[in-house]
């Protein structure tokens, strides 16, 4: 926020110059929608594979996924690729009004992407803590399924939960209500978590106290990720955490 203020006034509304670490530019738009976009075409793809009933000509998607097409059809708007749009809207839209410049570096997106692996161990040795490995509800889904739904879990189960929650409560908290910053975020991250625990709950499984507690300490691992890293690595967390899972779980 503050670089712009540095800047000259004549040169004001030119796109800021492309930081120089990878830690910064890994943060940016462009980079998390280059990073991400991948991981959509997978999941748009390995839906109509892996996770298709021709038999009812339905599809097994991720809750959030659902959800997103539920509220856009509060306003009229219906259609499968409106979630994926929405994601693509949304960092484009974030990457205009920060007036960033359109250019990247492939380095950096593959950079990303070996992040999001070791970033996702921590959840990997917390669900072993906690004695609970959590694959995804297999449904009608095979192996090949349950990978499609982890990478979409990753993309929307994140924008819900950690991009718009986010957002909204920073927004309340912060903007309207004038809270201090420390307690307005540890209050961001704890009910975005535990949120994020329930809404699992939403399918068919049962609810237990040893799910919810695991699922709402891996929702503050991924807040603390979210406000560190941003959302491109958060994603990827989550979704090589999901694939790291499914893995184990189908070779053990």
């Amino acid at each position: 926020m503050t670089r712009a203020a540095s800047r000259p006034i004549a040169s004001s509304h030119a796109p800021l110059p492309l930081p120089s670490g990878y830690l910064k530019r890994s943060e940016l738009p462009l980079n998390s929608l280059l990073f991400v976009l991948p991981l959509i075409i997978l999941y748009e793809i390995g839906t109509r594979l892996y996770t298709f009933d021709p038999l009812h000509q339905t599809e097994q998607r991720i809750i959030a996924f659902t959800l997103m097409q539920r509220f856009f059809a509060l306003f009229g708007a219906s259609g499968r690729y409106l979630p994926a749009l929405a994601v693509v809207g949304v960092l484009l839209t974030w990457h205009i009004a920060r007036n960033d410049p359109w250019t990247f570096r492939g380095r950096t997106v593959l950079m990303m992407g070996i992040e999001s692996i070791l970033m996702g161990f921590p959840v990997i040795l917390l669900s072993f803590l906690t004695a609970h490995y959590l694959p995804l509800s297999t449904g009608r889904a095979g192996w090949q399924g349950l990978i499609v739904l982890s990478l979409g879990a990753g993309i929307y189960e994140e924008l819900v939960f950690r991009f718009i929650l986010f957002t909204l409560l920073s927004l309340l908290l912060l903007d309207i209500l004038k809270l201090p910053k420390i307690f307005s975020m540890i209050s961001i991250v704890l009910v975005s978590a535990i949120l994020f625990s329930l809404y699992h709950y939403l399918g068919n499984e049962a609810f237990q106290p040893r799910s919810f507690i695991f699922r709402t300490l891996a929702g503050v691992y991924f807040g603390v990720v979210f406000l560190i890293r941003g959302f491109g690595i958060t994603a990827g967390c989550h979704a090589a955490y999901d694939v790291m899972i499914v893995a184990w779980a189908t070779l053990s």
